[in-house]
């Protein structure tokens, strides 16, 4: 392991691990990763009006969920503990009261107040957006104090990162503002910079900020949705960064070996709600059957569907057949119901689209189809173009009743794989209550 990089994320547990967290989240995690560095988790939870213990579990259970380990973190430990601002307290009174003695700071009432120096140019070489510079006569004396004891943000985020021997810091580039504030602070206590890598912005496809109406902002609302945490992963890690040419979909594992901040762009990123459908259909596709399974089946139970029906070799042989459609597991969980129960076939159809005439055809053609000695997908097709040019009548006339009959859906897999997999008799009992075959 290679300790001289460590990286951080700090969230403040005000809310659930939202988008932009997550993905901040996810690229310290890579870094640490790709160089055999160390991950922390940091908890800021100085905003004591805020900050609660169950948002913090549900921050940690995000992360869990995205499949980023921490390697030191309030529940993890680690040698540069506490991991929780509200328990680092006589820190940042420590290093405040230095700054105060030595004429950088000075107090006001219980707050104490950095004195800015004038003339003081400010630079530093940001990973991703590279040289940035600024002279600190723009800047106003600041607050690292607050009269309630508790520290600012650029303040105690100093004494964290350097403390805690953060070598990255990597975070969103909205913060690109705060750097030189927290420069100043660097330079008054003697510390060397840490590196800077700030990452771009993302936003909703029509180029503005990310906000609900764009979708989800919780990483847990995905799951909800039926999305895999491989995916979510996968497509986080495309936010401003590339695998290289045509490799969109890869492991976690995968991202971590190829991750390079040099790589990330300064570009916005744009958050497409298409682009993780896709990704996360190919993740699904790759799954074996008895995953897939796992993650469909809470679907399917929450539908009402009678799973304990069923074996789990049916089960996992439906999704098999259903061939990739779904692009989340929820969606593949509504496509693929009728695998389950011909109650939700009744519901949405009644044949009523069938002439008296055209089911007397359908009557004559279902009987020979069901009395085919072999009931394979192939034999019932081959039968099916057989019978259909042997009698002139155009294959979708007696394949399609076939399909809204047993899925009642226009859209399906392969219409005799459904057939073959529902079985012969329960395909007979589907066709037979539409008057398609004779009872």
């Amino acid at each position: 392991m290679n300790d001289s990089v460590r990286v951080r994320f700090a969230p403040s547990p005000t809310g659930a691990l939202h988008i932009g967290g997550g993905h901040t989240a996810l690229f310290n995690w890579l870094w640490a990763r790709h160089t055999g560095g160390r991950f922390i988790l940091r908890i800021e939870d100085t905003d004591r009006e805020r900050s609660t213990k169950e948002y913090e579990e549900t921050i940690m259970s995000g992360m869990r969920w995205l499949g980023l380990d921490w390697d030191e973190g309030p529940d993890a430990g680690g040698d540069h503990g506490p991991y929780r601002q509200s328990e680092r307290l006589h820190l940042y009174h420590e290093y405040a009261d230095r700054l105060v003695e030595e004429g950088k700071a000075y107090r006001e009432g219980e707050a104490v107040i950095f004195r800015t120096p004038q003339g003081v140019r400010l630079a530093f070489d940001d990973m991703v957006y590279g040289h940035i510079e600024m002279m600190s006569d723009t800047l106003k004396d600041t607050v690292l104090l607050k009269s309630d004891g508790m520290p600012t943000y650029n303040y105690a985020v100093v004494i964290d990162d350097h403390t805690m021997g953060i070598s990255h810091v990597i975070r969103g580039e909205d913060h690109i503002s705060n750097t030189p504030k927290q420069l100043l602070v660097y330079d008054a206590l003697g510390w060397e910079y840490p590196v800077f890598a700030h990452l771009p912005m993302i936003l909703g496809k029509d180029k503005k900020k990310l906000s609900k109406r764009h979708g989800a902002t919780s990483v847990y609302e995905y799951r909800d949705m039926g999305y895999m945490p491989d995916a979510v992963f996968n497509f986080l890690a495309l936010l401003g960064w590339s695998a290289g040419e045509n490799n969109e979909i890869f492991s976690r594992d995968e991202a971590a070996e190829l991750f390079e901040l040099t790589r990330v762009t300064r570009r916005a990123a744009v958050f497409d709600m298409e682009k993780l459908n896709f990704i996360n259909q190919e993740h699904l596709k790759r799954l074996d059957p008895y995953t897939r399974l796992d993650l469909v089946e809470p679907f399917w139970r929450e539908m009402g569907l009678p799973v304990d029906s069923h074996s789990r070799e049916y089960l996992a042989q439906s999704l098999v057949v259903l061939a990739g459609r779904g692009q989340t597991a929820k969606e593949a969980a509504g496509y693929s119901d009728y695998f389950l129960t011909f109650e939700t076939v009744k519901g949405r159809y009644d044949a009523s689209d069938v002439s008296e005439e055209h089911k007397e055809l359908l009557r004559r053609f279902y009987g020979e189809l069901l009395a085919v000695p072999e009931w394979k997908a192939s034999v019932l097709e081959d039968f099916t173009r057989e019978w259909s040019a042997r009698e002139s009548v155009k294959m979708k006339d007696i394949a399609m009743p076939l399909r809204m009959g047993i899925t009642g859906m226009k859209v399906s897999p392969g219409i005799f794989e459904v057939a073959e997999h529902l079985g012969r008799e329960e395909t007979r009992k589907r066709l037979a209550f539409f008057g398609f075959v004779n009872a």
